[in-house]
């Protein structure tokens, strides 16, 4: 079992920044993404929403993979840091920046830049995350790094709110590049090194090759060991079901805000108070969970989201002041959905006794999770309210009907239900 550490300021930081970067990859993917194809290209959303359901299934699938070859590469985490960059930019620019040959077969150039993006990200979450829980187990210092790599991805992802409306998704995409890259350098060079690298003496950021080994032959049940945990089950459980309450309406916030609510170019705005609530309640829900837990705050938070979204569905058009009070207080519930989950399994893999030698098995089973969430708010809500009915910029009153229901009223029934469970779990006892 690894021993209480805590980061100085500037080392927690050098390994919170890397967060920045990869938020700026995943928000324009499932908001920007979606819109950008529909109106550029003419793309049904039957078929962007299968796009991001293949891309999607077929990254969370090598997630699990990902995440035991990362235990069983000599100086993992450093290296899968390194071999995702050149995919997650290249995968990026050409993603919103498709080539003229893009007109041609737009489903298909879709497709690949999204495999090469999704393949990069996971490769750099799962690495940045296990990295995050094998610095301490000290309870009070595991909100203190998750807080710190969400607080800097909610930095992001203002950027990324921000940026594509200020200044157009150029300057999205020049400063994802000079991002990622400038993080990566203080992450490999700066951040602290986990006690288990540390202690097996592979501290160089290059020591050795190959970069990536084969996976060895166990895979199968180094993967499913995750689940022997009674803790790890039902925290898994709960993450699914809070995960998919919030992608779906993040997936269709665009459609919502510009079709029902008619507020036009106002929605970068919107997008920006909901992510600054987020990032402002951090050293809240920090704060609360040192006190209270981090089961028991993050329950609260999951109540104050239903209480603030429930009302989302019976917003009129033009109701800027309505929008805008319930992506404030939908934000701040955001803020615990990002720091307490990580620092929940953090405990979950101490619990079992995995600190220091199997962060990656977890965190690669975590980021499939994330990923099914993801894939299956697109790729079934996008595709129903198209046989619904619904059609962007066509704002038909049966479409929109179905567009609020599933905005509003799905994602509320979903996080209660993990409320629910999580209220009966074993976790509070963490």
């Amino acid at each position: 079992m690894l021993s209480p550490v805590r980061p100085g300021r500037w080392q927690l930081l050098s390994y919170g920044l890397f967060g920045l970067p990869l938020a700026l990859v995943a928000l324009p993917i499932y908001v920007y993404a979606p819109q950008f194809y529909s109106s550029g290209f003419g793309l049904p959303l039957s078929l962007i929403g299968l796009a991001l359901l293949l891309a999607r299934t077929c990254d969370a699938l090598i997630d699990p993979l990902l995440g035991v070859m990362l235990d069983r590469t000599r100086n993992g985490m450093r290296r899968f840091i390194i071999v995702s960059l050149p995919l997650m930019a290249a995968g990026f620019v050409a993603l919103f920046h498709p080539a003229s040959t893009a007109q041609q077969s737009p489903f298909i150039w879709f497709l690949c830049s999204l495999t090469s993006v999704y393949t990069g990200f996971s490769i750099a979450t799962i690495a940045h995350q296990s990295w995050g829980a094998a610095l301490t187990q000290a309870p009070g210092e595991r909100a203190r790094v998750t807080a710190c790599r969400e607080a800097c991805g909610l930095v992001g992802v203002l950027l990324a709110s921000a940026l594509p409306t200020v200044a157009g998704m150029g300057s999205l995409s020049v400063v994802f590049v000079l991002a990622l890259a400038g993080s990566a350098v203080l992450l490999l060079f700066n951040s602290p090194t986990p006690a288990s690298v540390v202690a097996s003496g592979t501290g160089s950021v290059l020591a050795g090759m190959p970069l990536l080994p084969a996976l060895p032959r166990p895979a199968w049940s180094a993967i499913a060991r995750p689940f022997r945990s009674r803790q790890f089950r039902w925290l898994f459980l709960v993450f699914a079901l809070n995960g998919t309450a919030a992608a779906i309406p993040a997936t269709l916030f665009l459609f919502f805000a510009q079709d029902r609510l008619a507020l036009g170019s106002q929605t970068g705005i919107f997008l920006l108070l909901y992510f600054a609530a987020g990032a402002a309640s951090m050293p809240f829900w920090s704060a609360l969970s040192r006190r209270h837990g981090e089961a028991r705050a993050w329950l609260a938070a999951m109540l104050l989201a239903v209480a603030a979204f429930a009302w989302a569905y019976g917003l009129a058009p033009g109701n800027v002041l309505g929008l805008g009070t319930i992506c404030i207080a939908s934000g701040i519930a955001l803020g615990a959905d990002l720091a307490l989950p990580p620092a929940l399994l953090a405990a979950v893999i101490r619990q079992a006794g995995d600190s220091g030698q199997r962060e990656g098995a977890y965190f690669g089973v975590w980021s499939w999770a994330t990923k099914m969430n993801l894939a299956l708010a697109a790729g079934i809500a996008l595709p129903l309210l198209d046989r619904l009915g619904y059609t962007p910029g066509h704002p038909e009153p049966a479409g929109l009907h179905a567009l609020g229901i599933a905005y509003a009223l799905v994602p509320c029934f979903l996080k209660l239900a993990a409320a629910g469970l999580l209220w009966r779990s074993p976790l509070r006892e963490l």
